[in-house]
């Protein structure tokens, strides 16, 4: 489409957003012509990119960290709406009439049978008491009775209204005393990673709507650990990262008033806001990706341990570096060893400027655990256009589907990408990198949504961990199951990771 054909609207509609009519047009381009599937080489594996700690390795790291001054953030990407997280039972306020059929009947016929555990598992549920009092419901009443009230209550804006909180703000653990959601569990963890008297940092990026109900979480957390010390950033998704939609035939989708629709670019946007904070070290999690207190010690020690690997190789890597800018005739020796031990590289380097170039990037270290068949990405080896190996974490739209090598190579993955990363982000002199040179922008997305029953693509950017990190270093590690508790649907909180056995 070329740029006179857009209408005044739209340029000022571009405009307001930040975002160049170049950069549509050029989306606009990738729909045309797709986006090419990952070239897969391997599953990574142990003894083939991924590292497998022992218990003495595991104490060495996690005393590595401690013992480092480095200042930590932990960045948390929580802009995520818990609606769908309650899929299921909006759809069971929308269609389920209790004078037509039972409970049991509206399941069976609707086959949500994970309606089934959510109501006989109710008691165990974080926000049970909450509800119940609020609605000031009978706890001996009929199942049949109790379901639409319980739900209607617990979702509805006129009511408690959790149907619309962001997910990071829902309860996710009950305790005797005390329920705790996913927000302020980060903070427990935070608290965890520092050491004597150090601040505890922790960056999330929510949406713009809900800030407000972050902070007054906030408050009442600081309030509630007064010993401890906190340093809370919050940023937005910017809006000149939203993508342009399109139509099926690849023209721009346009809404019923004429606007170009516009959607958020998926999380591969937040290498923004990433870019922007300033740390030695950053651990990311996902904000739903949270356990009970029984297993909090497990999860910090491995994290503690992902961030005192990236120092140590991080410190042979500088050490290198200045010996290239010393013109250190070992220097090359000690570049290519570095880069087959600690980042599998195959690549035979043979000058100080190739050597500078492929180790002075931020390095990332990732938790893998194992594939036990959960949806999403995974490690492996991808070949670039030049028949050059690296590891990549690869997410499942990023394979072609209709080429059998290449399923035949996903099939035998033998770990999965629960989001567990430690970063580092300066480079051998003490500087910020610029994460934005690092990114392959060829690694977006291209799926099928619809809006107002109309069927529309929807260009995703590189994702955050996959390539928007594409030129970093790569560390991949295996990290316990226990690391990985996400909530993606309602009943997720049922499961023994969110549990408290006290």
């Amino acid at each position: 489409m070329e740029s006179n054909t857009w209408r005044d609207e739209d340029l000022l509609q571009m405009k307001a957003k930040g975002i160049a009519v170049e950069q549509v047009e050029k989306q606009l381009q990738e729909f045309e012509r797709g986006i090419a599937f990952e070239n897969l080489k391997a599953p990574a594996c142990i003894g083939s990119g991924i590292m497998k700690l022992d218990d003495n390795q595991l104490q060495s790291w996690v005393d590595r960290l401690e013992k480092a001054s480095v200042k930590k953030v932990k960045f948390i990407p929580a802009s995520g709406a818990a609606t769908r997280m309650f899929k299921n039972l909006f759809f069971f306020l929308e269609e389920f009439d209790s004078e037509k059929e039972s409970l049991q009947e509206f399941i069976a016929r609707t086959r949500k049978n994970e309606l089934t555990k959510f109501f006989h598992q109710l008691e165990k549920l974080p926000f049970y008491e909450e509800v119940i009092d609020y609605a000031q419901l009978d706890k001996k009443s009929n199942l049949d009775d109790l379901a639409f009230p319980f739900v209607q209550n617990l979702l509805n804006e006129a009511n408690l209204g959790y149907g619309s909180y962001p997910k990071g703000l829902v309860p996710f653990h009950k305790y005797r005393d005390e329920i705790l959601t996913a927000f302020e569990i980060h903070f427990l963890e935070a608290m965890n990673y520092t050491q004597n008297e150090e601040v505890a940092h922790l960056h999330f990026t929510v949406a713009k709507k809900h800030l407000d109900k972050f902070e007054k979480a906030q408050a009442q957390i600081e309030k509630k650990y007064p010993e401890n010390d906190f340093c809370v950033d919050y940023s937005y998704q910017q809006e000149n990262t939203d993508t342009l939609a399109a139509t099926i035939d690849n023209q721009p989708f346009r809404e019923k008033n004429g606007e170009i629709l516009f959607r958020p670019g998926g999380h591969g946007a937040l290498i923004e806001n990433l870019n922007q904070v300033e740390a030695d070290l950053v651990f990311i999690k996902n904000i739903d990706n949270v356990c009970v207190h029984e297993y909090l010690n497990e999860i910090v020690d491995y994290k503690k341990a992902l961030g005192g690997i990236l120092l140590e190789i991080q410190e042979k890597v500088f050490q290198v570096l200045k010996k290239i800018d010393a013109k250190d005739p070992e220097a090359l020796a000690e570049a290519n060893q570095l880069l087959s031990s600690c980042f599998h590289s195959e690549e035979q380097i043979k000058s100080f400027t190739e050597a500078k170039e492929l180790l002075n990037r931020p390095i990332r270290v990732c938790g893998m655990v194992k594939n036990e068949g959960a949806p999403g990405g995974g490690p492996f080896w991808v070949l670039d256009a030049a028949g050059k190996a690296s590891l990549q974490i690869v997410e499942g739209a990023q394979i072609d589907a209709n080429n059998k090598s290449q399923q035949d190579i996903a099939a035998k993955a033998t770990h999965f990408n629960p989001v567990d990363l430690v970063c580092g982000l300066k480079n051998y002199q003490g500087e910020k990198f610029d994460l934005l040179d690092f990114v392959d922008a060829s690694k977006g997305f291209i799926s099928e949504k619809s809006k107002d029953g109309k069927a529309l693509k929807a260009l995703e950017l590189p994702g955050l961990w996959n390539g928007a990190m594409a030129h970093w270093n790569t560390i991949f590690v295996e990290v316990p199951l226990v690391t990985f508790n996400p909530v993606k649907t309602v009943v997720d909180l049922l499961k023994t990771s969110h549990q408290p056995q006290t």
